[in-house]
């Protein structure tokens, strides 16, 4: 398809559990962590809501490859200075067996603010996601393709599908968290926008109604960024390896360059209302990968996988451009992996072994898997 423009940058920031290295419950340490860290990370590590709870951010990365290299080093920097504290870091939607109740609020005037606000709603967010940010300069362009990939959030959320916990529970589902996730206001799949200034009339009702104080507290499954130029995907549970994240954020991106290469030639996918994706997305979230979903334009059912099979080829054209063909083979294996998803690999340790701590024991040495180095494991060890 030719060269691609220099856009399409690349910002992703993850949620990640802080646990126990020897009893695998989460831990409220972030406060602590910071504190060590503050020289190594500055604003690339973050609280959130809960103080189990570190988050992840990288800078504005031009490509896939340099968002893959930073937050490889960001992660084990963090490994490192976790362990230190005894505390291991775990990639997962939620934990099997750690209770919000039991979780500290973050001090923070925002948290407070969150917490006064939403009350149990607010105290009992003990979720963890992935937020994939993909930059679009021009806002009327991003707000047209943010309509368009809407199609293809529920198939986003079953490929990270990594939360079948929760309250020390299995639930039957591969994504709790988006179910926990959906208590809040302003959240779940957004109606079709007309324009970025419809999105920023929208916002400005709300602060002028005293409901926000900025767009930032639109928390939709996918979003035009109040103050950067990016699309927000946010329907993402944490994925079960590091490689699942890189390769999830590639396929961002290249959706987001498909479309607006269609886009450049006139052309445009289908823009479906909410009601209709949100059907999907409850397969998704229930099944994972092994949902059906229903194919609306084109009136007619399939699985999941082939479904996801369907839009790889899709972006297929521009993944060379883009310099991902290792990340779109890695989501490839993944639809083929007997495996399954995060979530059917924390159920089929459940089922073998009739006990969450063995679960939990699991997520911190799948979340490990291509990220530990040396240095960590000698930690670790110790």
């Amino acid at each position: 398809m030719g060269a691609m423009s220099p856009h399409f940058t690349v910002g992703i920031e993850e949620e990640l559990q802080l646990v126990d290295c020897l009893t695998g419950q989460l831990v409220s340490k972030i406060h602590p962590i910071m504190e060590k860290g503050q020289a190594v990370f500055g604003e690339q590590l973050k609280p959130e809501m809960l103080q189990s709870t570190a988050e992840l951010i990288t800078g504005v990365c031009p490509d896939i490859r340099t968002a893959r290299a930073e937050l490889l080093k960001l992660r084990r920097q963090l490994a490192r200075l976790v362990a230190q504290e005894g505390v291991a870091l775990v990639s997962a939607g939620t934990h099997p067996s750690s209770l919000w109740m039991h979780q500290l609020r973050s001090e923070s005037p925002r948290y407070e603010e969150l917490e006064e606000e939403f009350q149990d709603v607010g105290r009992s967010i003990l979720i963890f996601g992935l937020h994939v940010h993909i930059g679009v300069e021009d806002r009327e362009l991003a707000v047209s393709l943010l309509n368009q990939i809407r199609t293809w959030l529920p198939h986003l959320l079953a490929l990270s599908s990594n939360s079948p916990f929760w309250l020390a529970r299995y639930t039957g589902l591969r994504s709790y968290r988006a179910i926990v996730w959906k208590r809040f206001l302003r959240s779940g799949v957004p109606d079709p926008l007309l324009s970025w200034h419809d999105f920023e009339h929208y916002v400005e009702t709300l602060v002028k109604a005293g409901c926000i104080d900025n767009g930032k507290k639109v928390w939709w499954d996918i979003r035009p960024h109040a103050f950067y130029s990016t699309i927000e995907f946010r329907i993402f549970d944490m994925p079960a390896t590091f490689e699942d994240t890189i390769a999830l954020s590639a396929l961002c991106q290249a959706l987001v360059a498909r479309l607006a290469w269609l886009h450049r030639h006139g052309l445009m996918t289908p823009v479906l209302p909410r009601n209709l994706i949100e059907e999907n997305k409850w397969r998704a979230a229930r099944f994972g990968l092994d949902a059906e979903v229903v194919d609306f334009v084109r009136q007619r059912r399939l699985s999941m996988r082939e479904s996801i099979h369907e839009l790889l080829d899709f972006v297929d054209e521009v993944v060379d451009d883009l310099g991902t063909r290792r990340e779109m083979n890695h989501l490839r294996s993944l639809l083929n992996d007997p495996r399954g998803t995060g979530a059917d690999r924390q159920i089929a340790v459940y089922k073998e072994t009739g006990s969450l701590p063995a679960v939990a024991h699991f997520l911190i040495r799948q979340t490990r898997e291509g990220v530990e180095d040396n240095a960590t494991s000698q930690q670790i060890a110790s």
